[in-house]
C-alpha cells in the first residue's frame, strides 16, 4: 500500500467517523429540546400556586419521558453498541440532565430518592454496560445532585407558598443524601466539584430551616401525614 493509499484510507474511516458522530447530535439536540420541556413543566412547582398542582405537572412529565424513550431508542441505532463510550460525551450531559429531571419526578411524588434502575427505566435504557446503551453510575449520582440543586431552590419557595413543613422534609432528605455521597470515594473530577457544592445546598436550606424556628413556624412532619 502507497502513502497516498494509506491516507486515504485513513481519510475515509475519518469521515466515516465523523458522520456517526453528526448522526449522534442530531439525536441529541432532539432529545435535550424535550429535556427542556419537561424541565419547563416542572419548573412550574416553585410558583406560589404550584404546590397545588404537583401532581398534575409530574403527571406530565411523565407522559412526555415517553417521547425520551423512543428518541433513546433511535439514538441507540446510530451506533455500535460495543462503541458506547467512544461516543459518551455527546449524550453525557442531557442524561445527567434527564436523569434529575427523572429523581425530581420522583421526589415530588414520593419525597423519595430514586434508584439508578428506576432512572433506567424512566429513560429507557438500561443499567448494565454489558446489555448496550445504559446510565453509567457517574451521570446518574451527577444527576442526583443537580436534583439536590432544585430542592434547596424547592425549600425557599415553600416558605413563600405557605408551606412550612415541606423545607424540613426536604432538609431530613439532603442530610441523608450528603451522608450517602460521604461513604464515596469519588475519583471523578467534574463529579467531585458538583459533590462540593452539595454543602451549600444543605447550608441554604437549614438557614431555611432556622429562620421558620425562629419564627415559630417549623412542625416536624408528623408521620403519615399530607407531604
Amino acid at each position: 500500500m502507497s502513502v497516498t493509499e494509506m491516507f486515504s484510507y485513513i481519510q475515509g474511516f475519518l469521515s466515516a467517523d465523523q458522520d456517526v458522530r453528526e448522526d449522534i447530535r442530531k439525536v441529541v439536540q432532539v432529545l435535550e429540546q424535550t429535556a427542556r420541556e419537561i424541565l419547563t413543566v416542572l419548573q412550574s412547582v416553585h410558583q406560589p400556586t404550584g404546590f397545588k398542582d404537583i401532581p398534575s405537572k409530574c403527571l406530565k412529565a411523565r407522559e412526555l419521558f415517553s417521547t425520551v424513550q423512543s428518541q433513546i431508542g433511535e439514538l441507540k441505532t446510530k451506533f455500535p453498541v460495543e462503541q458506547y463510550y467512544r461516543f459518551h460525551e455527546h449524550w453525557r450531559f442531557v442524561l445527567q440532565r434527564l436523569t434529575f429531571l427523572a429523581a425530581f419526578v420522583v421526589y415530588l411524588e414520593s419525597e423519595s430518592l430514586v434508584t439508578r434502575e428506576e432512572v433506567a427505566k424512566i429513560l429507557g435504557t438500561e443499567v448494565d454496560r454489558e446489555k448496550g446503551f445504559h446510565l453509567d453510575i457517574e451521570d446518574y449520582l451527577a444527576g442526583v445532585l443537580i436534583m439536590a440543586s432544585e430542592l434547596s431552590r424547592l425549600a425557599v419557595n415553600s416558605v413563600t407558598a405557605g408551606d412550612y413543613g415541606r423545607p424540613l422534609r426536604i432538609s431530613n432528605f439532603i442530610n441523608e443524601l450528603d451522608s450517602g455521597f460521604r461513604l464515596l470515594n469519588l475519583k471523578n473530577d467534574p463529579l467531585r466539584k458538583r459533590y462540593d457544592g452539595l454543602k451549600y445546598d444543605v447550608k441554604k436550606i437549614e438557614e431555611v430551616v432556622y429562620d421558620l424556628s425562629i419564627r415559630g413556624l417549623a412542625k416536624e412532619p408528623e408521620a403519615g401525614g399530607d407531604k
